[in-house]
């Protein structure tokens, strides 16, 4: 078994990670800032590790004293946010992360699972595979391009790292996100009863649940160092690539009575179709256990079972955008997204 450091702990994807490593029985260690550390909708974890309270800016090798692995996904995630932001998400997403990757190196750390998206192939024709070229389209997807390549070229007989290209997540997560697809509009599927769609859906995205990544990231900590050295995994399978329209549409049945109409073609043209043979072949027994239809399903027991309403659906608490907007407009966060301490200052 591995000690593994797992950054973003507090996080829609982390706390399930780090539960999924607990559970084979690593020894995990989080790392987290702290941004969303409020953002609790149910309770739904068994096992969570302790959790350092720190920005991957600010780490050094002394901090990772003994770990084997880092799986690292602390970064500002989404695209608004890198809109909000550009200069401060390069700092954080790119130079952050290849910060932390030069301090696992300099600490023996041997394996760096980074975190990386789908979104990296931004405009494709035909369906894409590790080895098609990548046009990321925004901030947050340029960022996983240029981590991909500096940690990448990192690579030595001491230090492997492999490159995690997920696909767009969804499903439940007791720190869950209402700013991705499908969790989107199973929240106005549940709170409104519509969906308005403001394109008309034909761009393709490729799916995967939060516990398949979860999945995959074990697998790819525990699999032998031959098998994964500077590899480049897409995380997913070809039965969730869908249409924005086929999302809506299974949502919509999920939540019976739900209105469902759709605008005009969108200016947003990144579509995309994901080829993902080489994580099946490379990690063997990998599998997806999850599709959009069982997803919005799980979505619709778990707002049940908390009676859902349209506060906590459009809240801070569950949009990162709207978290990080309101602790900079609040000073809790200086401009570059370092927290302020409210206690510091002379004594009077």
């Amino acid at each position: 078994m591995a000690r593994v450091m797992v950054t973003g702990t507090e996080g829609y994807l982390g706390c399930l990670t780090a539960q999924e490593l607990l559970r084979a029985g690593h020894e995990v260690i989080g790392l987290d800032t702290g941004y969303y550390k409020n953002g609790w909708l149910y309770p739904g974890l068994e096992l969570a590790p302790q959790t350092l309270a720190m920005d991957i800016r600010d780490v050094r090798p002394e901090h990772l004293d003994g770990v084997d692995a880092i799986v690292h996904m602390a970064e500002l995630s989404n695209d608004p946010i890198g809109d909000l932001i550009g200069d401060v998400t390069f700092d954080i997403n790119h130079v952050g992360s290849v910060h932390l990757a030069t301090q696992a190196k300099a600490a023996g750390v041997e394996r760096f699972v980074y975190m990386s998206s789908c979104s990296v192939y931004g405009v494709a024709d035909g369906t894409v595979d590790e080895t098609s070229p990548v046009a990321p389209q925004t901030s947050y997807a340029k960022c996983k391009a240029l981590v991909e390549r500096d940690v990448g070229a990192m690579a030595d007989d001491a230090f492997s790292p492999l490159f995690l290209r997920n696909a767009t997540a969804f499903g439940a997560s007791p720190r869950m996100r209402f700013d991705i697809v499908l969790n989107n509009l199973s929240g106005l599927a549940w709170t409104t009863g519509k969906i308005a769609m403001t394109s008309d859906g034909t761009p393709w995205r490729p799916l995967v649940h939060a516990l398949d990544i979860a999945k995959a990231i074990r697998m790819s900590v525990e699999s032998p160092r031959e098998a994964v050295h500077g590899a480049v995994f897409n995380v997913g399978s070809e039965d969730n690539n869908y249409t924005v329209r086929q999302i809506a549409e299974i949502v919509a049945n999920e939540f019976t009575g739900c209105e469902l109409t759709f605008g005009d073609p969108s200016a947003d043209n990144r579509s995309y179709r994901v080829a993902f043979d080489k994580i099946r072949e490379v990690l063997p027994g990998y599998t997806t256990d999850w599709d959009a239809r069982a997803g919005a399903a799980q979505l619709h027991r778990v707002f049940e079972s908390i009676d859902l309403d349209a506060e906590t659906f459009t809240g801070r608490g569950h949009t990162r955008l709207k978290q990080i907007e309101h602790l900079l407009r609040t000073s809790q966060l200086d401009p570059q997204l370092f927290w302020k301490n409210p206690a510091a200052g002379a004594a009077r």
